[in-house]
């Protein structure tokens, strides 16, 4: 979504008028001195901003660490808040399609690129199946939206596994770790088949779609050991230090306002029956100071798991990179990873007998964790606040990405199809099945990788459907909660969104709500 020379409104109306079309599909490489990278593409599940060592987090990431401290930091990188509608738009380039919508990888296939995917696989009901991963990777294995990460008792899982395309049994999956772990399995799958192609020549494309940190709470023991006792100090103490790390990082700016705790106001999002007494309690914040001392252990013991789920992804990257630094491709490899929303505070737990952690339990992340996990912002997955779908955001490539970089400079997950085609020098399809294709609605973010400052996008859209929708050009967002009114935001000056302007500044308010409808009539034309 390039801004040029026209002004605001005639780019909008050139977007509807399909001149982005032509736009985008003479992206080309400027160069082709060097040999075409290699692509890593990690995704965290319900991470929220602050969860990573290197965005201010206690949680001990150090490969994240490693890739951030070395290549570029995000500090504005929105998705599209909810797991489906983010896979959605990463895949297509498009906040929303039909069936024109296609997905990269066959581009990158056609070029040359050997293709694999381990891990979550969820889209919108607008992508059609040949953007499946059946359809489009080489090799694949994947479950659907949710299930977990332990055997469980039963003996099957609530999505079942499937490999190329095929069902498997839980007896029929590899394990080589005993007992059965969901992200160790997810990365044997993928190094096993990178094995085969690291001794070859042609690039290759790996996307490592991780659950982590999604429900259910499971971990294993030794990983929820180096954590328990950590968060006794409580949810309150544990933002303020997250914070104040942040500020001396540098993902946040030093005069950045820490927003107050948020209660979940999600009015779309129902819980399972039964033990309402507790779930009333769910959503809301409570001062850690007024719980009692069995639920700060409580508590303390949930924050643990999740933060074991988070390590033991984080060691699993580590045995990604020491597989292609022994390789000796590490130098041409351009490493991704970033979240599919903010933290979750969903009531999905399904009995409250059992605590998280082992294989027969099913819980989820209290409200108040969540809230440490968004730092500094408010709200969460779901929402178009920050919370909900601002977050981390790290890109490292040896040799071209300046390292300890942080950015001001915001993105979007619709940007990394662009950034694919500028990266490898490829066209985007005028056609898909005898249809003229969508115009990406995505800008490059190579310029950006290289130290160069890339025009600003025009709009920026997330949030969860309508319900939830934020609009941002510039400085300027306006965001609704429960189809409510539109609330306005001036981000340059207050990022955590603690000003509403809706009513100092209603012709401003207007303006935006006009753009955004303009936008939301042509985005499909």
């Amino acid at each position: 979504m390039h801004q040029t020379d026209h002004s605001r409104r005639d780019f909008l109306q050139l977007l509807g008028s399909g001149f982005l079309f032509s736009l985008f599909t003479s992206i080309h490489c400027t160069s082709q001195k060097r040999k075409r990278p290699n692509i890593i593409m990690i995704i965290g599940d319900d991470i929220g901003f602050s969860d990573i060592g290197c965005y201010g987090s206690e949680i001990h990431t150090p490969n994240l660490d490693r890739l951030g401290e070395n290549g570029i930091r995000f500090k504005q990188f929105y998705n599209m808040a909810k797991c489906n509608p983010t896979r959605s738009s990463l895949f297509t380039g498009l906040i929303e399609g039909d069936d024109r919508a296609i997905s990269f990888v066959p581009l990158l296939k056609d070029s040359g690129y050997h293709t694999i995917m381990s891990g979550k696989e969820h889209f919108d009901t607008w992508v059609p199946q040949h953007c499946y991963a059946k359809n489009t990777f080489d090799q694949s294995f994947t479950f659907w939206a949710t299930t977990e990460y332990f055997i469980p008792p039963s003996g099957q899982f609530e999505k079942p596994f499937i490999l190329n395309g095929r069902e498997l049994t839980p007896s029929e999956i590899k394990t080589k770790q005993n007992p059965f772990y969901k992200t160790d399995v997810i990365t044997d799958y993928a190094l096993d088949w990178l094995e085969n192609v690291m001794d070859k020549e042609d690039p290759f494309f790996l996307y490592l779609p991780y659950h982590v940190a999604h429900y259910p709470l499971q971990a294993r023991e030794t990983d929820i050991q180096k954590y328990r006792g950590t968060y006794k100090e409580g949810w309150d103490v544990i933002r303020r230090e997250r914070f104040e790390r942040m500020k001396e990082i540098g993902v946040i700016d030093p005069d950045c306002a820490l927003s107050p705790p948020s209660d979940n106001t999600n009015q779309f999002r129902g819980h399972p029956e039964g033990d309402e007494e507790r779930r009333a309690k769910i959503p809301k914040y409570r001062p850690w100071e007024s719980l009692s001392e069995r639920e700060k252990d409580e508590f303390d013991l949930e924050m643990s798991v999740f933060a074991g789920m988070i390590d033991r992804m984080d060691q699993n990257i580590g045995r990604v990179l020491k597989k292609v630094e022994e390789a000796g491709r590490m130098e041409n490899t351009l490493i991704l990873f970033f979240s599919d929303n903010g933290s979750c505070p969903f009531d999905s737990n399904k009995d409250f007998n059992i605590p998280p952690g082992g294989p027969a339990s099913y819980r989820c992340l209290n409200t108040s964790w969540a809230n440490v996990g968004n730092t500094p912002f408010r709200y969460y997955k779901q929402n178009g606040h920050e919370g909900g779908c601002n977050t981390h955001f790290i890109a490292h490539w040896p040799g071209i990405i300046d390292r300890g970089t942080i950015t001001d400079q915001p993105g979007h997950v619709v940007d990394l199809f662009t950034t694919i085609l500028d990266l490898i020098g490829i066209d985007y399809p005028e056609q898909v099945q005898d249809k003229p294709t969508i115009p990406l609605h995505g800008q490059s973010l190579l310029p950006v990788f290289k130290g160069k400052i890339r025009k600003e996008p025009d709009f920026f859209i997330s949030g969860f459907t309508e319900r939830f929708r934020m609009f941002r050009q510039k400085n300027w967002k306006i965001v609704r909660v429960n189809n409510g009114k539109w609330e306005l935001y001036n981000m340059e000056i207050d990022p955590t969104e603690l000003y509403d302007l809706a009513q100092a500044m209603p012709v401003k308010l207007r303006e935006m709500e006009n753009d955004y409808r303009f936008t939301m009539a042509h985005l499909k034309r």
